[in-house]
């Protein structure tokens, strides 16, 4: 595991709009707060969400983008890229492995997040489709992809982007965790970062309390005092 000083970069990779708020909100405004540069790429457009069936779906896309450019604002974050997949329709094929490939070469992050590949059978939510083919898509840009300078070889000819090798992966979402971030002084902002997604939340005001449990269920499994919250992660060295 690197130590924080030793990170510039940091590139998220997740599915929707709301996922790394959900996920990582915390772990996020840490790294900020650490002065790391955070930088996101938002595979889908979201337009598989919002709750209230009043507003067009056309208008569905600009909504969740700018929810999500918002609770980045409030984590740190103002770098936020979306690749515009269809939501709901994420699977893992040449292209998706290419234009993650191509954000991990602009970047150039000594540290992913991204979402897991493998099923969590214990907390079904974190397993929606999108969320495995984005795990799965991410992991495979990590590696072999964006370090090998011959695959996908028009990043390199066409768009003059040098192979990079990302030492170290975080996973959220994992069903099998190795590490534990307390966050408990982060909880506020991430709450009002989850605030911004108004299109997911605003029809369930007692989520703040879903997660508090939630975040009180790692911090349990992190053996950390009680009343603490925390984040839990799989971590990966891919150097």
């Amino acid at each position: 595991m690197l130590d924080d000083h030793e990170i510039e970069r940091i590139l998220v990779v997740t599915a929707h709009p709301d996922d790394v708020d959900f996920g990582a909100g915390g772990t996020i405004a840490s790294w900020t707060d650490a002065g790391i540069t955070v930088t996101y790429c938002i595979i889908t457009n979201g337009d598989a969400g919002g709750a209230d069936p009043a507003v067009p779906r056309s208008e569905i896309p600009r909504i969740r983008q700018a929810e999500q450019r918002a609770a980045g604002a409030v984590l740190g974050v103002t770098d936020v890229r979306f690749l515009d997949y269809v939501d709901g329709e994420l699977t893992v094929t040449h292209e998706l492995r290419r234009d993650i490939s191509r954000v991990i070469r602009q970047v150039r992050p000594q540290r992913m997040l991204i979402q897991s590949p493998d099923r969590n059978w214990d907390r079904i939510y974190a397993s929606h489709p999108d969320h495995l083919a984005a795990g799965q898509a991410a992991i495979f840009a990590v590696y072999p992809d964006a370090r090998n300078p011959f695959a996908h070889p028009s990043l390199l000819q066409d768009e003059g982007l040098d192979a990079w090798t990302v030492p170290e992966v975080w996973v959220m979402g994992s069903p099998d965790p190795n590490h534990w971030l307390d966050v408990t002084e982060q909880f506020e902002r991430k709450i009002t970062a989850l605030w911004a997604h108004d299109s997911q939340v605003a029809h369930t005001p007692e989520f703040p309390d879903r997660v508090r449990q939630w975040m009180g269920m790692a911090a349990g499994q992190a053996g950390l005092p009680e009343g603490r919250l925390a984040e839990a992660f799989r971590l990966v060295a891919t150097a």
